[in-house]
């Protein structure tokens, strides 16, 4: 049987099979994908009402990728107060947002306390937001930080009003790549150590891949067959989340961004290999709004939200620091030929 014939028939393909995907026809390898999206969800591309919020960009961790640590190249540090954060959140309640997404930098200086009250006082007065918040990266640090186990800190963050996990610190999982790029930050193992735990706890998250830079095409199917892997035991991934390499303003000193062609290559075989992680999405943050339309043709069903503000990949040259009016991203998926649906954190439509 051939590996098109494999496809179409629904069956799991192994790592040698989908490392020769890069090497198909481009338009039939986007057909393959197409086609496995259309099963699965016809025309709809999901979207959110969101606001991500950064609340600081003080970093104890020096990643060669990251734009946004203040220890680096970025001299402006800043905090956020509660009462800041609070602002943010009522002006978004205000116009129908969903959910929160709370990502930032490895703050020592803040304590533990400070991460864990800001989830409270959003969730105890807007209980009906999806508060998403804290990488397994994020996670690890408080862990090792101020002297938790991993279960200690997850099952603070539920007791807090943590609702979901985001994806991000995933990066690439190959070992060798990730000692170049991230040394000290959380291990692959830690990584999935703590989304299994996470997801044991009866919760959902994302799993993000950061592609672009020193990693090679081997890196992303490895990176993507270690997903299929925890997924088949736990089913707790949500969504995966291809996210493409931003070259300004970092210590990797890419000068070549990847091409479009081999973006739109990766989302395909996404689509294809991770065939019990429901949705993926094509991050316009760090693809540009334009390809993750196109993007909806190879595979990809959620272009994520409005986010409003953004400041980890615009630190870095994406062109996300202001978000989307709401208006304006629904016209775009309509006049691409789908059809713009809206859904909570959870993928339940509006």
């Amino acid at each position: 049987m051939s590996l098109r014939d494999k496809i179409l028939k629904g069956e799991r393909i192994n790592f040698d099979e989908a490392l020769s995907l890069y090497e198909m026809d481009f338009f039939e390898l986007g057909d393959l994908a197409d086609n496995i999206r259309k099963k699965k969800y016809g025309k709809k591309t999901y979207y959110n009402i969101n606001r991500h919020i950064n609340p600081t960009n003080v970093c104890a961790d020096v990643c060669k990728f990251c734009a946004y640590s203040a220890t680096r190249k970025n001299p402006n540090q800043y905090t956020m107060t509660h009462e800041q954060i609070m602002e943010i959140v009522k002006d978004i309640d205000s116009r129908g947002a969903t959910e929160v997404h709370i990502v930032s930098a490895h703050n020592p200086n803040t304590g533990i306390k400070w991460y864990l009250d800001i989830f409270k006082k959003i969730k105890t007065t807007y209980p009906h937001l999806h508060v998403k918040a804290l990488t397994a990266a994020e996670v690890d640090f408080l862990s090792r930080e101020y002297g938790k186990t991993y279960d200690e800190v997850l099952d603070l963050m539920v007791e807090n009003g943590v609702d979901s996990m985001p994806g991000g610190g995933a990066e690439i999982f190959d070992e060798k790549v990730r000692d170049f790029i991230c040394k000290g930050k959380v291990t692959s193992d830690q990584w999935f150590e703590i989304h299994k735990k996470w997801h044991e706890k009866g919760k959902k998250s994302n799993v993000t891949m950061l592609f672009g830079h020193v990693e090679n095409r081997a890196n992303r199917i490895d990176h993507m067959m270690r997903i299929r892997a925890l997924q088949d035991i736990t089913g707790g991934f949500n969504c995966f989340i291809p996210l493409v390499y931003q070259t300004e303003n970092n210590y990797l000193n890419i000068k070549e961004p990847i091409t479009a062609n081999e973006i739109l290559r990766t989302m395909a075989i996404s689509r294809i290999v991770l065939d019990n992680v429901p949705h993926l999405k094509a991050y316009w943050v760090t693809s540009t709004v334009n390809l993750a339309l196109v993007a909806q043709e190879f595979g990809a069903n959620d272009l994520d939200g409005t986010i409003e503000k953004e400041s980890i990949n615009s630190a870095a040259g994406a062109k996300s620091a202001n978000g989307l009016n709401l208006d304006d991203f629904r016209a775009l998926i309509k006049n691409s030929g789908f059809i713009p649906t809206e859904r909570d954190s959870l993928y339940n439509e509006i």
